[in-house]
Protein backbone atom coordinates (compact mmCIF):
# COMPACT_ATOMS: atom_id res chain seq x y z
CA UNK A 1 0.00 0.00 0.00
CA UNK A 2 1.38 3.45 -0.88
CA UNK A 3 2.20 5.42 1.78
CA UNK A 4 2.49 9.66 2.69
CA UNK A 5 6.12 11.11 3.56
CA UNK A 6 5.22 13.30 6.24
CA UNK A 7 7.50 16.45 7.26
CA UNK A 8 6.30 18.83 9.58
CA UNK A 9 8.39 21.61 10.70
CA UNK A 10 8.40 25.12 12.78
CA UNK A 11 10.31 28.23 12.29
CA UNK A 12 12.44 26.90 14.59
CA UNK A 13 13.11 23.13 14.29
CA UNK A 14 11.78 19.83 12.84
CA UNK A 15 8.66 18.84 14.93
CA UNK A 16 8.06 15.19 13.30
CA UNK A 17 8.84 13.05 9.93
CA UNK A 18 8.12 9.86 8.79
CA UNK A 19 5.38 7.51 7.35
CA UNK A 20 1.75 8.28 6.99
CA UNK A 21 -1.79 6.62 5.58
CA UNK A 22 -3.87 9.95 6.19
CA UNK A 23 -2.77 14.02 6.90
CA UNK A 24 -5.85 15.91 8.20
CA UNK A 25 -5.07 19.90 8.01
CA UNK A 26 -6.88 22.71 8.76
CA UNK A 27 -6.35 25.50 5.87
CA UNK A 28 -7.92 28.54 5.54
CA UNK A 29 -10.53 27.46 3.36
CA UNK A 30 -11.40 24.65 5.96
CA UNK A 31 -9.98 21.22 6.91
CA UNK A 32 -8.30 18.93 4.02
CA UNK A 33 -7.56 15.26 3.89
CA UNK A 34 -4.59 14.17 2.46
CA UNK A 35 -4.08 10.53 0.91
CA UNK A 36 -1.31 8.59 -1.27
CA UNK A 37 -2.18 9.53 -4.49
CA UNK A 38 -3.15 13.37 -4.30
CA UNK A 39 -2.70 15.80 -6.58
CA UNK A 40 -0.39 18.21 -6.19
CA UNK A 41 -1.59 21.13 -4.22
CA UNK A 42 -0.19 24.33 -1.94
CA UNK A 43 -2.92 25.70 0.48
CA UNK A 44 -2.59 28.20 3.78
CA UNK A 45 -2.52 26.86 6.70
CA UNK A 46 -4.95 28.13 9.43
CA UNK A 47 -4.34 27.81 12.79
CA UNK A 48 -5.36 24.47 14.33
CA UNK A 49 -4.65 20.88 15.03
CA UNK A 50 -3.29 18.66 12.63
CA UNK A 51 -3.94 15.09 11.95
CA UNK A 52 -1.50 12.13 11.57
CA UNK A 53 -2.55 8.77 11.04
CA UNK A 54 0.08 6.34 10.87
CA UNK A 55 0.29 2.46 8.75
CA UNK A 56 -0.57 0.94 12.10
CA UNK A 57 -4.28 2.92 12.93
CA UNK A 58 -2.17 5.41 15.29
CA UNK A 59 -2.80 9.40 15.13
CA UNK A 60 -0.22 12.23 15.85
CA UNK A 61 -1.61 15.43 17.10
CA UNK A 62 -0.29 18.47 16.37
CA UNK A 63 -1.17 22.14 16.79
CA UNK A 64 -0.18 24.25 13.60
CA UNK A 65 -0.50 28.17 12.73
CA UNK A 66 0.80 30.58 10.67
CA UNK A 67 2.09 28.43 7.28
CA UNK A 68 1.16 26.13 4.08
CA UNK A 69 0.96 22.58 3.84
CA UNK A 70 2.03 20.86 0.52
CA UNK A 71 1.41 17.95 -1.18
CA UNK A 72 3.26 16.74 -4.21
CA UNK A 73 4.94 12.89 -5.49
CA UNK A 74 2.96 11.60 -2.30
CA UNK A 75 5.10 13.96 -0.35
CA UNK A 76 3.40 16.23 2.55
CA UNK A 77 4.92 19.38 3.69
CA UNK A 78 3.58 20.96 6.46
CA UNK A 79 5.41 24.11 7.44
CA UNK A 80 4.45 26.85 10.12
CA UNK A 81 5.91 29.69 12.03
CA UNK A 82 4.62 27.33 15.40
CA UNK A 83 4.02 23.97 15.79
CA UNK A 84 4.48 21.84 18.58
CA UNK A 85 3.16 17.77 19.19
CA UNK A 86 0.19 17.71 21.52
Amino acid sequence: MATLRVELVAADQAVWTGEAKMVVAKTVEGEIGLLPGHEPMLAILGAGEVRITLEDGNVIKANAEDGFVSVENNVVAVVARHAALI
